[in-house]
């Protein structure tokens, strides 16, 4: 099979070009920055948000798939789309479970969306990620071609990715190593997630490439475990004390302060304030979920695996300004890689209101 990535280099792409390593495809993934050739893996350096760059990235070969990680607003995908259906035989398409409305049972693919369901205007008249993702799931249900598959994962994790709550490890896990107060809220704490190994998303992936029985459908690729929050930030701080040799420092606040937030609480309200359980039934025609890496020992593992060569991505620090404010610390700034970033901290850090 001939199968293009695009943006594969993530807690799922990363592993699913793996998964396609050493076998009779020959993969082509977009991405960013220069990388090797890797036996059948072959990267095309651009970014596949310019057009021009997907065109030519298209034209190198006949696809039989394209795997789409990529990030896009309505108007975006609505540009692109008909050129990408008619480039390949299958498309696949990374939606979110975050489209999904609150729902006490199991989730299943035909459960209310936010964008259906919600009566909030305000949050409606926007393009948050939950509601572009279900607008342009939208666009493919009505696309005369229904040459598509749509994939909502839900929260993965990886030994790159590591979440609590609505923090990034950048927000949390950069503070434990830095000497810093980890934040943490009890209403998000009571909740119960499902949080998937990355590396098993992509086994659901690739199990449906070349299915004609999954065109037209959508699938959420989940473990069937769930936990609480606050059983995670207790994995993660007997890691963490492990690895450290003392307790981290922690402070536990009762309400999330991203809540108050306009720019940013969405993720909070209409999600991390949910309860999510899945039913897998319908993905389980291609992959058996019940043998998905266990929740809890694959953080542990991934965990144990960053801890040994911790590298974090670009670290937001307005959000650390904020977490600064509530603990009454201070980052050093020689730790701020650059003056506008110092600037923006010092800003969020003395002058702005915590709210």
């Amino acid at each position: 099979m001939n199968i293009l990535i695009l943006g594969g280099t993530g807690a799922m792409g990363s592993h699913l070009v793996q998964l396609f390593k050493n076998t009779g495809s020959v993969v082509f993934v977009t991405s960013r920055k220069q990388r090797d050739v890797d036996n059948n893996i072959h990267y095309i350096k651009g970014d596949a948000h310019n057009l021009v760059f997907l065109k030519q990235a298209l034209q190198k070969n006949s696809w039989d798939a394209i795997i789409d990680f990529m990030i896009y607003s309505t108007e975006e995908f609505k540009g692109r789309i008909n050129l990408l259906l008619s480039s390949c035989k299958q498309y696949v398409f990374l939606s979110s479970s975050r489209v999904y409305a609150d729902s006490q049972p199991l989730i299943t693919e035909d459960s209310p969306r936010l964008l259906d369901v919600s009566t909030d205007e305000e949050y409606l008249a926007t393009d948050e990620y939950a509601l572009s993702k279900a607008r342009s799931e939208n666009v493919l249900f009505e696309n005369e071609r229904k040459n598509w598959t749509i994939i909502r994962p839900y929260i993965t994790f990886s030994e790159k990715r590591l979440q609590l709550g609505v923090l990034e490890k950048e927000d949390w896990l950069y503070r434990a190593l830095h000497h810093q107060t980890i934040v943490f809220s009890k209403d998000i704490a009571s909740k119960v997630t499902t949080l998937t190994y990355g590396f098993d998303v992509a086994r659901g992936i690739k199990a449906i490439i070349g299915q004609e029985s999954a065109l037209g459908q959508a699938f959420h690729i989940t473990t069937d475990e769930n936990h609480t929050w606050e059983d995670i930030f207790e994995l993660y701080m007997n890691v963490l004390t492990k690895h450290l040799g003392y307790v981290p420092r922690i402070m536990i606040i009762d309400e999330n302060p991203r809540v108050r937030i306009k720019s940013s609480n969405a993720q909070v309200i209409y999600d991390r304030y949910f309860n999510r359980r899945f039913d897998n039934s319908k993905i389980k025609q291609y992959i058996d979920t019940s043998d998905f890496m266990p929740t809890m020992e694959g953080l542990e593992l991934c965990l144990e695996d960053f801890l040994k060569h911790p590298v974090f991505n670009m670290t937001g620090w307005g959000g650390q300004a904020m977490y600064d404010r509530i603990t009454g610390e201070w980052t050093p700034i020689k730790e701020i890689p650059t003056w506008k970033k110092r600037v923006k901290y010092l800003l969020r850090r003395t002058i702005l209101p915590k709210k």
